[in-house]
């Protein structure tokens, strides 16, 4: 507990204290955000706020990591079996670094041309499946000295589901569609000041949670299972869950800090470097964690956005009318009247509701397991 805690107060404090330095370089080098004149005409005052600020929380988040390991040091022995980096972490931070420079590259070219044509969409798909199927393979291939993998052969819903074995191909291809899914869920919900922030924040804290219960109750534990008396049906068969844990908690508490220059009016954008590089991050952690399939309703906001915006394209090619004023939904209320920061505080707490009956349902399935 201790390591994720230090993980989570070093990222809180680089990130709170770091993007006022963000916020200066970005606005000296002229890094301001492109603002579309199609849509909401109150996001026209928002044009020149810096963007790219993703760059303050995954950089908080990374030295974060390494000082979580500082404090696993200092620990018995029984509790550093994982003091060094794993695969775990480099998949994860592999994710939130490599998809947040896909990002990066789209913000950067709409800076450079000074409009909000950035990197066309097949360029960032193709993006994305690169690292999406770079980071898979890595997560199925290689094994710890246990034989676990980070990624597992079998599509999960709490845990693995034992008939849902789709091989490594196609667990791959699982992954792949996982992390591009939550990248562009979250692209879609940023938009308005703090949204996808808090959304996150609420999202990679239940994922902290996930990971530490997951160590607590973990099958590569000795010790835990000799004592508990516990077969591996009790237990979490998933590979280095207190590394999740680190690293989720330090990327909520890097968002937390993150937030108090995002929130509404924002001082700086995340940009396509910050949401990228979460949903990158969100969907490492749901296959890490065995949660594939839950992801669906602890990200229940992230998915809620994606659907409106499917919606509309689908009905729109078909009927030639638009079921919402706009998408993604956030700019439907917008344009309904709603004020900014009311759609922001509602859609934070249905965010949170979402993460709250993820927590609840993977809680009940170890309720339910021990009875």
């Amino acid at each position: 507990m201790r390591a994720v805690i230090v993980a989570a107060a070093v990222a809180f404090l680089i990130s709170l204290f770091g993007t006022p330095i963000a916020i200066r370089i970005f606005s000296a080098l002229k890094a301001g955000q492109p603002i579309r004149t199609i849509g909401p005409q109150t996001h026209l005052g928002k044009r020149g706020t810096p963007t790219m600020g993703g760059v303050a929380f995954i950089l908080a988040t990374v030295f974060a990591y390494v000082a979580g390991h500082l404090a696993l040091t200092t620990l018995p022995d029984r509790q550093i079996a994982q003091e060094k980096p794993t695969m775990t972490a480099l998949v994860l931070l592999g994710l939130f670094v490599f998809c947040g420079a896909v990002g990066f590259l789209d913000d950067f070219l709409k800076v450079r041309k000074k409009n909000s044509d950035g990197l066309s969409a097949k360029g960032k798909l193709l993006g994305q499946l690169i690292i999406g199927t770079g980071f898979g393979i890595a997560a199925l291939y290689f094994k710890s000295t246990n034989g676990q993998t980070v990624a597992s052969e079998k599509i999960s819903f709490i845990r693995d589901v034992s008939w849902l074995d789709v091989g490594k191909v196609g667990s791959v291809m699982v992954f792949v569609f996982v992390i591009m899914a939550m990248s562009n869920g979250v692209n879609l919900t940023d938009g308005l000041d703090g949204l996808a922030t808090g959304a996150s924040i609420l999202v990679l804290g239940a994922y902290s949670l996930i990971g530490f219960w997951q160590y607590r109750h973990w099958c590569g534990d000795d010790d835990y299972r000799t004592t508990s008396a516990l077969t591996e049906q009790h237990c979490y068969q998933v590979r280095d869950p207190l590394e999740i844990a680190m690293i989720a908690a330090a990327a909520a508490a890097a968002c937390v800090g993150f937030l108090w220059w995002n929130t509404n009016p924002a001082r700086i954008f995340m940009g396509d470097t910050g949401a990228l590089a979460l949903g990158g991050l969100i969907g490492g952690l749901a296959v890490a964690t065995r949660t594939t399939l839950l992801s669906v309703i602890i990200g229940g906001l992230f998915v809620i956005i994606t659907m409106s915006v499917v919606i509309q394209i689908i009905s729109f090619k078909t009927t030639g009318k638009r079921v919402f004023r706009m998408s993604p939904l956030q700019h439907h209320f917008e344009l309904a009247g709603w004020s900014e920061v009311n759609i922001v505080v509602r859609f934070w707490i249905i965010a949170g509701i979402c993460a709250a009956i993820g927590l609840g349902l993977f809680y009940s399935d170890h309720l339910a397991v021990m009875g």
